[in-house]
């Protein structure tokens, strides 16, 4: 796939798409996977697979967007953006802080991802 036109405006622009990507992707991936928690562990009705189901979907549809000639390099990227996301999902959704733990591990993922994103390529 060529990025014309939307993906080459320019470094800072390709890069807010980027993290406006992941950061959609993100909310969609944890919001369908706790869709299948809440039904499995929370008791909740299996009514709440069908969003659940749709969000995965989203998720993958929106990752699949994001501007990289390798999949895998994206999905590389995106993990250390998956685990901040869990992380402020668990914080102000099920309402338990991060202990320093989870911070100092969501740092190294994501000090990880940073390298893999920023990396200069030809």
């Amino acid at each position: 796939m060529q990025y014309n036109g939307l993906w080459n405006d320019g470094k800072r622009r390709l890069r807010m798409i980027t993290y406006g990507l992941y950061a959609a992707a993100a909310l969609a991936e944890i919001a369908g996977c706790f869709a299948f928690w809440a039904w499995m562990r929370l008791g909740k009705s299996i009514w709440w697979l069908g969003p659940g189901m749709l969000s995965l979907a989203l998720f993958a549809w929106l990752l699949a967007l994001v501007p990289s000639e390798a999949a895998g390099r994206t999905y590389a990227a995106y993990g250390g953006i998956y685990i901040l996301a869990s992380l402020l999902w668990l914080w102000l959704i099920e309402a338990r802080t991060p202990d320093r733990w989870d911070l100092s591990g969501g740092i190294v993922c994501l000090a990880g991802a940073s390298l893999i994103f920023f990396a200069p390529r030809g």
